[in-house]
């Protein structure tokens, strides 16, 4: 009997140990919550830890939550690759090429960037190498150009982009995408602009003296926020909207700049809002949680220069592209939309 039962406990030790070697029951973490104001623990809890869910990418971004399948996806800008996450499944390659289909080498960010589901469930793609805003049906594939000029004139690097209620788009355009940036001979407009597309097919130029990256609506759509990635000037804009989708007279709502004088990695970039109007923004080797009214509450630090977020699961879990990281954080808040 004690020596079944010795071989038993050796079993039980050695499947522990295989189990946790395969890092199924353990939690890697990264970086640290800073705490500027008593009001982020509303948001994020005393022991909270920000997890590492996956690894091993070039350039991460665009993460974007597929509700009716309980998945996130994302790309890896320089590997030209949309990857999948899934609870208990892992990691998984959802598309390549992801937003280059010509002739390589292009640049050494030729992939896709930004990402959304449109309200047709369709996957919503921002491609620096085609130089174009992609749809996609999940479910059967085939892609569709949804815009890839302005008056004639070929776009630079689309970048991020957020849709309406009524249905209409509004994206970034910096250079970032292309071979030689800012100087490249390919550039058929100097504007790095923010566009509205509308659901009649019409482009509107609505921002054009900003270096635009990250983009997001309040909860109520009142106010557009758009994060400018000019290391000398980084700075979240909060732009009026109007009832016709135009925009009014912007204003300053945040200045990361000292941040990045500190040597902090990154301006602001991907940007999402919670249902209380709380602004998650890239930047600052991490998340600026800002409030509604431009107080800056606290950072969630990765460590590393950080592109993007995305709400996910039931809402409360915010999904982050950082550096060579996917990694997420529970919340105590949700994000707008859920």
């Amino acid at each position: 009997m004690k020596s079944r039962l010795y071989l038993m406990l050796l079993l039980s030790v050695s499947l522990l140990i295989n189990f946790n070697q395969t890092g199924f029951c353990q939690v890697r973490t990264i970086g640290q919550i800073v705490r500027l104001d008593p009001a982020l623990d509303k948001l994020i809890g005393k022991e909270t830890v920000i997890e590492i869910i996956a690894d091993g990418f070039a350039w991460s971004e665009g993460p974007v939550w597929v509700k009716d399948s309980s998945y996130v996806l994302f790309s890896d800008i320089p590997n030209n690759t949309i990857y999948k996450w899934k609870e208990g499944e892992g990691l998984s390659v959802f598309l390549k090429p992801s937003g280059y289909t010509g002739r390589l080498p292009y640049s050494h960010e030729p992939g896709s960037n930004g990402l959304i589901i449109n309200k047709q469930g369709q996957l919503v793609a921002c491609e620096h190498g085609d130089r174009r805003i992609s749809s996609m049906p999940l479910s059967m594939g085939g892609k569709r150009t949804l815009t890839d000029n302005y008056q004639g004139k070929r776009f630079n690097s689309p970048n991020d982009i957020i849709q309406r209620s009524n249905g209409d788009y509004y994206f970034t355009d910096p250079f970032y995408g292309l071979p030689k940036g800012e100087k490249d001979t390919l550039r058929e407009t100097k504007v790095t602009g923010v566009y509205r597309l509308s659901t009649n097919g019409a482009v509107t130029l609505l921002i054009s003296n900003l270096l635009p990256n990250g983009l997001a609506f309040s909860p109520d759509e009142k106010i557009l926020y758009v994060g400018q990635s000019d290391p000398d000037k980084a700075i979240i804009m909060a732009y009026p909207v109007n009832a016709d989708g135009n925009l009014g007279t912007g204003k300053l709502f945040f200045d990361a700049t000292s941040f990045v004088k500190q040597g902090l990695k990154g301006a602001p970039d991907g940007m999402k809002v919670d249902n209380k109007g709380n602004l998650f923004s890239t930047g600052a080797s991490g998340i600026l949680i800002i409030s509604p009214e431009g107080k800056l509450l606290g950072r969630l630090e990765t460590t590393q220069q950080t592109a993007n977020c995305a709400w996910g699961d039931d809402g409360s879990t915010l999904y982050i592209t950082a550096n060579s990281y996917l990694c997420r954080i529970r919340t105590l808040t949700k994000g707008a939309g859920f």
